[in-house]
């Protein structure tokens, strides 16, 4: 892990398109700002977790789900 000391208004670049701003110090707690392009998810750490763990459970109740048979013959209602 990379740790960099910055103060407010100051930039961190990630690779050439992605940067990470701070916009406020306040206390304990850090704003900041990241502008990456459309196609570069972007996520708190908690969000990302609970879409994982939303996606794996989605998988596993999948997978238990039974076989659906379709029979190409139906009678009508």
């Amino acid at each position: 892990m990379l740790i960099l000391s910055r103060k407010t208004n100051e930039k961190i670049m990630i690779g050439d398109d992605i940067s990470v701003s701070i916009i406020e110090i306040r206390g304990d707690q850090v704003r900041i700002g990241v502008d990456a392009p459309k196609s570069v998810k972007v996520f708190r750490q908690e969000v990302f977790d609970a879409i994982r763990a939303e996606n794996k459970a989605a998988a596993l109740s999948a997978a238990i789900l039974p076989a659906i048979q379709i029979d190409a013959k139906r009678e009508p209602l």
